[in-house]
């Protein structure tokens, strides 16, 4: 098997390969797949179009996973209409994302709880989990997955999804620093920028 490090292919020795998957005690959890960032419509309120380039590789290798026995868990943000998730301590990319992207005419709308732009871009099935109460970058916070993922015994996670940049990513640290190990496919994940 190869991996990447450091954006370098490099064979990766079985041992290693044992520590980070492990079909026994590995889940795929994707990030934020879902129409408020994959959407082609033009009031799209957090738009990442290169996320729709991984929309079908994503589900084919959910199928995959699927037919190995792996649990998909699928994490979305949700926000409360009025605001209250926001009101006196806005998240921080709301005000970064605008000056890296340009500005966005309906960022306001952006995971607000039974709008359209909750419904999921990607195949969800009944045996799939949903975690539904992340309002910040990371998956973890401030959300049930760990108490989820420690009751499936799981120990490794395939993170896939788009924002790699900020949501992915926060989300692998927290999840290393929680003692999961963690890989990131860089052909499931994409960012704003070709950084990956």
């Amino acid at each position: 098997m190869k991996a990447y490090f450091d954006s370098i292919e490099k064979e990766v020795p079985e041992q290693l390969q044992q520590v980070f998957l492990n079909r026994r005690d590995t889940a795929v959890i994707t990030i934020d797949m879902h129409d408020g960032h994959l959407s082609t419509d033009p009031d799209c309120p957090c738009p990442s179009p290169r996320g729709r380039e991984i929309i079908e590789p994503l589900n084919h290798f959910m199928n995959e996973a699927r037919a190995l026995g792996l649990p998909i868990i699928h994490v979305r943000s949700t926000l409360r209409k009025g605001g209250a998730d926001e009101k006196l301590f806005p998240s921080a990319w709301r005000m970064v994302f605008p000056v890296t992207v340009g500005e966005i005419s309906n960022i306001a709308e952006h995971a607000i709880e039974g709008t359209r732009w909750n419904r999921m871009s990607i195949d969800v099935h009944d045996e799939d989990y949903m975690v539904t109460t992340k309002k910040r970058l990371s998956a973890f916070y401030p959300t049930d997955l760990e108490l989820l993922l420690r009751n499936l015994g799981i120990r490794r996670v395939v993170l896939t999804g788009c924002m790699t940049d900020c949501c992915v990513i926060n989300t692998a640290f927290d999840a290393a620093n929680r003692d999961f190990r963690v890989v990131v496919p860089r052909d499931l994940t994409r960012g704003s920028e070709h950084l990956e």
